[in-house]
């Protein structure tokens, strides 16, 4: 028996694939923004104002300036080629939030942790989370301007990692250098981390 796909006229047709991503980290690190800085569609975002309930609850120090925050996900989508799809769900900060979390980490292929060294502890939880359930991930370290930058092996030791999850400085508002994030953690979720001058 003759298969279609060898039919003169028949054109092979590749299954379409979406790569779930998670993009976590603490409150106010960037991950609304690195999303909506790579995506090719309007990224949805569930941010609301932060309000007097939040005084005492959320720790704004370090980031005194921000004005709202995720309360549920941002999603952003991006075309690798005709057919596959990253789609970007960024999780909520707060660890009032985390009961959202394993939802949004089914089916996901890895994750990103964005971290600021400023605030260095508030990504001890994802990078917990991550590390509980297998799920491969890297360390976005967000260089924000005039923040002191850290050696990655320093930014490794301080979190305790055991040396196998990448570590990356990234500019979080820079289109190319989010890129560089993701196509790393594709890498290192399909088959193994790499090394060069900017992680380790």
């Amino acid at each position: 028996m003759e298969y279609g796909g060898s039919e003169p006229g028949v054109t092979a047709v590749t299954p379409a694939m979406a790569i779930k991503i998670l993009v976590a980290g603490g409150f106010g690190v960037g991950k609304t923004t690195m999303v909506g800085t790579i995506s090719e569609i309007r990224p949805l975002h569930t941010e609301e104002l932060l309000s007097e309930r939040s005084i005492g609850v959320d720790d704004t120090s370090g980031v005194e300036s921000k004005i709202t925050t995720t309360v549920a996900l941002d999603f952003g989508r991006i075309t690798i080629r005709e057919g596959l799809w990253l789609y970007l769900f960024g999780t909520p900060g707060q660890d009032r939030f985390w009961f959202m979390w394993d939802e949004l980490a089914v089916g996901a292929l890895g994750a990103v942790v964005v971290a600021d060294t400023r605030r260095l502890q508030d990504c001890f939880p994802a990078v917990d989370y991550f590390e509980q359930r297998g799920l491969p991930f890297v360390v976005a370290v967000n260089c924000f301007d005039g923040a002191k930058r850290h050696d990655p092996v320093k930014v490794r030791k301080a979190l305790g990692l055991d040396g196998v999850a990448p570590i990356v400085l990234c500019d979080v508002r820079e289109r190319e250098s989010v890129k560089e994030v993701l196509t790393m953690l594709v890498t290192y979720a399909v088959g193994g981390a790499f090394k060069d001058h900017h992680h380790v």
